[in-house]
């Protein structure tokens, strides 16, 4: 039935709708007195269809400027990818109207009822212009750059000139990458209007009143409603938000400064040395897999595998997309990881967090079916956020980590303190869409998106004096690519911090159960709720106030014990 597809070492050949329709178009006739068969051969297309658009689309990433990647990419976006999810969708239907559940399979057969409720064919090209517009939201952010020392820095590579001692020279970095990031304000005011207008465009095809409404249905938050994301908000504002204003705090009084502005929130002290924990991708890994193999030993043997078949993208580069994440290659069973690492100890915390993900992949790999290996976003992010937890006891370089022992105990206050403001800023962003997509009309003019980011930056964000920098404040928008490219995907980064604290505390009194029950979470994949994943790794699903409250304790108690050192 399949004998015509590309192989894996094929699947980014230029295939035609021609030479992909013949494979779906079997599956559509056969009959299903077979089901585990005819779930198979599906499974197999669905891999192979999935990891050609990932390896054309990594490729666009790896180099925004390489116009071959970019007209490849638009070309299946253009000509396959509408064609092949019209056709999905004739399957779907298929399975479904069988009325026939396999084993593992009553969590993935209501997600195809909400995928097949939400199909519209007239929203299949929508889908292929949101892409590519993502495409040009990445390729203007990736020409960002500034001149500096007789060097040409991307924004990325101004990182470690923020620490810098000498506050002169990071207000100065600062001013100057920010002046060129307001030089795209009118580009990427443009751009948000069309993508707005081709969100509100969706939902009315599929007859829902707003984005936010097709967007939970298109995310498949069964688990949850909006309301729960307001609650935790509220939760936000009255637990997080105080104690990211002590951090801020700290950090003043450590710089000796009364209060902090946007280029001293990562500042060192004169008396502390950068952190500079490798010199490049290669030794970020290499020091990644000795880090791993001690919270694991399957875990280090997992990023040993994508070292070995060069599965990692590591370095900061001119042109580069903005971001990291891992992507999946299903035929191959293979995870890949990108980023944009300049030698900072948040490029150690990003290569742990997408490693969760990749090990969520390969956790996975052993379900028969593709349907089965999605688990939903906010908990593929506790496999990502509780990595960067079990990880942190073995970061110093003794254990083949990253740190002595100074090193270390800034790293990880670094790392619980960034958890503290995270979970304010996920509320601004998180609120800022909620605002967008129930007000699509009023966010049509910028001006007020600007303002309605500024009112819940002064909700969520105090303790950073912004004073005089009204521009650069209330454009932030601009720079959380989420809203652009994945829209209302960020409170599942809130949600899963709070999941993977949880699990983390778990670990301080059982490391080894704790993992153990990690990796049970992960490897049931999309086969059960989403409060039943995050209860196979030890933890609860919850918006409120106290289980917020357990959390920023923990937090905060483990950053005074480490100072008290």
């Amino acid at each position: 039935m399949l004998n015509d597809l590309p192989t894996t070492a094929e699947v980014t050949r230029d295939w035609s709708w021609a030479e992909w329709q013949p494979a779906f178009a079997a599956l559509q006739a056969a009959p299903l007195d077979d089901p585990h068969g005819w779930l198979a051969a599906w499974t197999r297309l669905a891999d192979l269809f999935g990891e050609t658009y990932a390896r054309l689309s990594v490729a666009t990433t790896c180099d925004t400027t390489d116009a071959t990647a970019e007209a490849r990419f638009r070309a299946f976006l253009t000509d396959v990818y509408p064609q092949a999810m019209a056709a999905d969708q004739v399957l779907k239907r298929k399975l479904l109207d069988a009325g026939i559940e396999p084993a593992g399979f009553a969590v993935p057969l209501r997600n195809m009822r909400a995928e097949a409720e939400l199909f519209r064919e007239a929203n299949l090209p929508l889908f292929s212009e949101e892409r590519r517009l993502g495409n040009e939201y990445n390729k203007l952010i990736g020409a960002q750059t500034i001149a500096w020392a007789g060097r040409e820095l991307t924004i990325a590579q101004t990182a470690p000139l923020l620490e810098e001692p000498d506050r002169t020279v990071r207000e100065q970095v600062w001013r100057q990458a920010a002046a060129r990031q307001l030089a795209d304000r009118a580009a990427i005011n443009q751009l948000w209007r069309q993508l707005l207008q081709l969100r509100r465009q969706l939902a009315a095809n599929a007859g829902l009143p707003d984005y936010r409404a097709y967007a939970w249905q298109l995310r498949q938050r069964f688990d949850y409603t909006p309301d729960d994301c307001l609650r935790f908000h509220e939760a936000i504002e009255a637990v997080a938000v105080p104690a990211a204003q002590r951090v801020y705090a700290r950090r003043a009084a450590r710089l000796g400064l009364e209060r902090l502005r946007p280029w001293d929130t990562h500042a060192r002290a004169a008396d502390e040395a950068p952190l500079r924990p490798f010199r490049d991708g290669a030794e970020l890994a290499a020091r990644g897999e000795a880090v791993l193999t001690r919270v694991d030993p399957q875990l280090g043997a997992y990023l040993a595998t994508m070292r070995r078949e060069s599965l990692l993208d590591l370095d900061n580069r001119k042109g580069k997309a903005p971001g990291g994440y891992c992507t999946y290659f299903a035929t191959a069973r293979r995870p890949f990881i990108f980023m944009n690492a300049v030698s900072l100890p948040g490029d150690v915390r990003t290569l742990l967090h997408e490693a969760g993900h990749a090990f969520h992949n390969f956790e996975t790999a052993h379900l028969p079916y593709h349907q089965q290996r999605h688990a939903p976003i906010e908990f593929a992010e506790v496999a990502s956020m509780a990595m960067e937890l079990l990880a942190a006891p073995y970061l110093r370089a003794a254990d083949g980590g990253y740190y002595d022992e100074a090193g270390y105990a800034r790293a990880r206050i670094e790392h619980l303190e960034g958890i503290l403001t995270f979970w304010p800023y996920m509320a601004v962003v998180d609120g800022f869409q909620h605002w967008a997509y129930t007000n699509p009309h009023a966010a049509d003019d910028p001006a007020a998106c600007d303002a309605a980011w500024d009112r819940l930056w002064t909700r969520f964000m105090p303790g950073v004096d912004w004073s005089g920098l009204t521009d650069e404040r209330v454009t932030g928008w601009h720079r959380k690519q989420h809203i652009y490219r994945y829209p209302f995907y960020y409170v599942e980064y809130g949600l899963a911090q709070l999941g993977a604290v949880q699990v983390w505390r778990n670990a301080l009194a059982d490391q080894a159960g704790a993992v153990a029950a990690y990796r049970r979470g992960l490897a049931l994949g999309g086969t059960v709720t989403l409060p039943e994943l995050f209860a196979a790794a030890g933890a609860r699903f919850a918006f409120d106030h106290t289980t917020l409250q357990e959390a920023v304790t923990l937090i905060e108690a483990t950053i005074a014990e480490i100072e008290g050192g």
